[in-house]
């Protein structure tokens, strides 16, 4: 299966939360799975950490990259269609982080590892 992880449940994961239930954990752990995080988590966390909202990621953020790759994750870069795709989605929704992810798992066809109901409401596949 290919899934796009929001950031949350990426976070989740990194920080070993409890919020993160354990069948989707088991879905993170299993290398046979094609699990993709998007350049926008890391624009996410960043942002978060810079305005003091995420502290616990204050040293980690500096190794956003090799921390997907040790995972096993796939990354996936922001193209053009994603970004007109993400502007043109029909919602109210208007987090950009979201909408990114959104235009991203519709385009190339991923189910969104998330808990955010924002995801149904694009038309994504969510698993959770």
């Amino acid at each position: 299966m290919r899934y796009l992880i929001d950031t949350h449940a990426l976070l989740w994961w990194w920080l070993d939360d409890a919020r993160l239930p354990r069948p989707v954990r088991d879905e993170l752990g299993d290398r046979g799975n094609d699990i993709h995080v998007s350049t926008v988590s890391g624009w996410e966390i960043a942002t978060k950490v810079r305005l003091g909202r995420l502290p616990q990621m204050a040293q980690r953020v500096h190794d956003y990259g090799l921390l997907v790759t040790e995972d096993g994750f796939r990354h996936l870069a922001v193209r053009e269609n994603h970004g007109v795709k993400a502007g043109l989605l029909s919602s109210r929704h208007r987090d950009p982080f979201d909408r990114m992810l959104a235009a991203q798992a519709l385009i190339e066809e991923m189910a969104v590892i998330t808990r955010d109901p924002a995801f149904t409401a694009f038309g994504c596949e969510v698993i959770w």
